[in-house]
């Protein structure tokens, strides 16, 4: 909620419209009265915008071209009192403050029953939600638009708090983490949280909003940190895990090539073992490694002999040899998209995670998880937009009435919050699963409806998209204003159905996984 002024008075209508000149210039914003006269030269829009509603009420035309954001940032230094008699209608969030508008959140935050949700989760997404936006949102437009990494005190303040810890799940790491001194969000313990904490940590750094600033506070880490953690040898394990998980090191995976991007088992990067057999010399290329500019550590798929028993997946820190170039991609370079060259670069034998010969397993083993996170950053982004385009339509008016009256917007709508509910119900459901399977059996049992469910929440996005961009007009795509959000879920939406596997990888492994459990004497 925007500060209160520093000197608070009151003012009849009649004293704020006689401040209707060019020189002297007072307008009305819900009930609170603003000194626009120095300001109005340096009005974005142009004087003539702030000349129009001189000494009148601006609330209608300010709320139809500014987001809140604005007043909240500005408001204060111009705000000279209140409107006597009126009371303020528009309500300003506090910081971690669940979203009244209809569908904007899981309808277990908004007041239904779930079987789902305890307390630990309605405290623990309070504790990241304001996390976030005292300490993440805040700059993000700002850094996104120049390009710049998350800054090293970010990510140790992610650190600290236990947001990294977080996401990447439960498990051990999480009791080994508390032990060094570390704490989770909102209290919880580590043997209270699951898997729905750790969703709901994505969800809210995906609420951010702002696509590859958010990819860069730590997208990398959560598909890169896994290897790490489950098959690296302990020694290794322990150090590189204490150093990510506390933010003072950053991690990255990195498998896919310029020939090699669903196909896995097309990898050129070569391992070689040096003649004293300490180390293998490692050389070749990676390319779209998301996070990969800035990482000290890359979790590395190279090839140690022929076919799928010849890859091996490596721990590689930067060093000599590595060098990492930045790739311009539709999203910001924030995100450290990458393409690495390794030439000659010296790896222990002891970085070798899980064994020689066995890094497909070692990729398969994290790609449900990968992809079970992909859909749940998509699923906040979505229904993020349809929040959007709910308050939109209520503020935007055309032919004299507002959007939501028109029927064919009202049609979108409910086409947009079907599909985003259905997606989400469906995520719900298979996190539950998650939740009763050790790590192992959820990735044999649960790989073929998280691709699916994968297959859907891209599609979805794609439709998502497209309606917001009709209700938000020529705001769409605009990268700055009212239609900032829309738009950066437009130009970015389809990098879900990618990364992590493609929309058609996803459609052939969910049908190759049903057709093995299919009863073969089952028939029409």
């Amino acid at each position: 909620m925007p500060p209160a002024p520093k000197q608070k008075q009151e003012y009849t209508l009649e004293q704020v419209q006689a401040h209707n000149s060019e020189d002297d210039l007072w307008i009305i914003i819900d009930g609170r009265v603003y000194d626009m006269s120095k300001f109005a030269q340096f009005h974005p829009g142009g004087a003539t915008v702030l000349y129009d509603v001189a000494g009148q009420d601006a609330t209608e035309q300010f709320y139809g071209l500014h987001r809140q954001s604005v007043l909240v940032k500005y408001g204060p230094k111009y705000e000279i009192g209140t409107v006597k008699g009126q009371t303020p209608k528009v309500e300003f969030p506090a910081p971690g403050d669940i979203s009244k508008v209809p569908y904007a959140e899981a309808g277990g935050f908004q007041g239904l029953p779930s079987p789902y949700y305890n307390e630990s989760h309605h405290e623990f997404r309070k504790a990241v939600r304001i996390f976030c936006e005292n300490e993440l949102t805040k700059d993000a437009v700002t850094l996104d638009d120049s390009g710049e990494y998350p800054t090293d005190e970010t990510w140790e303040k992610m650190g600290r708090f236990g947001l990294l810890a977080s996401r990447i799940g439960p498990g051990p790491h999480l009791n080994a983490f508390c032990k060094m001194g570390g704490t989770l969000p909102g209290g919880i313990k580590p043997e209270e949280f699951d898997y729905f904490h750790e969703m709901i940590a994505h969800e809210e750094v995906s609420k951010i909003a702002v696509p590859g600033y958010v990819d860069g506070l730590g997208s990398g880490m959560v598909i890169g940190l896994p290897p790490v953690l489950y098959f690296g040898k302990p020694p290794l394990r322990d150090r590189v895990v204490a150093e990510v998980l506390s933010g003072k090191k950053k991690i990255c995976l990195a498998i896919t090539e310029a020939g090699a991007g669903s196909d896995v088992a097309a990898i050129t990067t070569t391992a070689k073992l040096s003649p004293d057999g300490k180390h293998y010399i490692v050389n070749g290329t990676k390319k779209w490694i998301t996070n990969g500019g800035f990482c000290d550590y890359f979790s590395t798929a190279v090839r140690t002999g022929k076919g799928h028993s010849g890859i091996t997946m490596l721990l590689i820190e930067r060093q000599e040899g590595l060098e990492t170039d930045p790739i311009k991609t539709s999203y910001s370079p924030s995100a450290g998209t990458a393409y690495i060259t390794f030439e000659n670069v010296k790896v222990p034998v002891e970085n070798v995670l899980g064994k020689e010969g066995q890094g497909f397993q070692v990729i398969m083993f994290n790609f449900n998880h990968e992809r079970w996170c992909i859909v749940a950053s998509v699923t906040r982004a979505m229904r993020l937009v349809v929040e959007e385009c709910f308050k939109w339509s209520h503020q935007r008016k055309v032919f004299n009435k507002m959007l939501i009256e028109q029927p064919v917007i009202r049609q979108k709508m409910a086409s947009m919050i079907s599909e985003v509910e259905s997606v989400h119900a469906w995520l719900e459901s298979i996190t539950h699963q998650m939740n009763q399977m050790d790590y192992k059996e959820a990735a044999l049992k649960l790989a073929g409806p998280i691709a699916l469910l994968k297959l859907r929440c891209t599609r979805v996005a794609h439709n998502i998209s497209d309606d917001s961009c009709q209700i938000f007009g020529g705001r769409a795509i605009t990268k700055t204003g009212m239609g900032r959000v829309v738009e950066g879920f437009h130009r970015t939406y389809k990098f879900a159905a990618i990364l992590g596997g493609s929309e058609e990888i996803m459609a052939d492994l969910g049908v190759r996984q049903a057709m093995r459990a299919f009863p073969m004497n089952s028939k029409l």
